[in-house]
């Protein structure tokens, strides 16, 4: 896992949640081309979190290989309906699934460099606490925010968090509830964002208050 800056010239700006496409070209022609997230804020330096996959053509070439000065093809940014500006309101819900942790990031970011007030709440379901991405910064928000953690493989000795996967049970724990009419974001994995999606809006919250990534669609592979 790396999270690599780049450099793209005239770039238009991109909105939190957005994400992009890299795309590679072999020496015989073959191309191979896989969306990434976006991992940083509008305003600061276009980021991207790769996750090395095993089998992948375009991972194993990013995390192993890039060097700095390498030039890439990008196009984008891409998409507008995952995206969040406090003008939008909250409080927000996110809800991430372990590398779709990374458009969440971005929102968040943009949400403190904005100075926004409005509340958010973070729900993140990792393997185990090793395997949480951004653990470091996501620990050290000391602006309101509710970060909560739950681990599916592995729990290290006295964990008091959430343990196993989301069900409506630690939803109806963790989430804003419903009246307070929650603008929700979930991106991770397809059983995952079903599973978190339908819990919510089963919590009450409005369906087109729910926006959800799947893997396959945003995922970096």
């Amino acid at each position: 896992m790396c999270t690599i800056t780049l450099e793209p010239p005239d770039w238009p700006g991109h909105r939190a949640g957005q994400h992009l496409d890299v795309r590679l070209t072999a020496e015989d022609g073959y191309t191979a081309e896989r969306e990434y997230s976006i991992a940083s804020a509008p305003g600061e330096p276009v980021a991207i979190t790769v996750e090395r996959l095993e089998g992948g053509e375009v991972s194993p070439y990013l995390t192993e290989e890039l060097r700095a000065g390498d030039e890439l093809e990008l196009r984008g940014p891409i998409g507008g309906y995952f995206v969040w500006e406090p003008g939008d309101g909250g409080p927000l819900m996110l809800l991430a699934g372990g590398s779709g942790i990374v458009p969440l990031r971005s929102i968040l970011r943009h949400r403190r460099h904005t100075g926004s007030d409005i509340a958010a709440r973070l729900l993140y379901s990792a393997r185990t606490l090793p395997d949480v991405i951004y653990r470091d910064e996501l620990d050290q928000h000391d602006d309101g925010m509710q970060v909560s953690y739950t681990l599916t493989r592995g729990q290290p000795p006295g964990w008091t968090g959430h343990t196993g996967r989301i069900n409506q049970a630690m939803l109806t724990q963790v989430a804003w509830p419903a009246g307070a009419n929650p603008l929700a974001f979930i991106c991770g994995p397809t059983s995952f964002v079903e599973t978190a999606a339908a819990g919510l809006v089963g919590l009450g919250y409005a369906p087109e208050r729910v926006k959800t990534e799947r893997f396959g669609t945003i995922g970096g592979h």
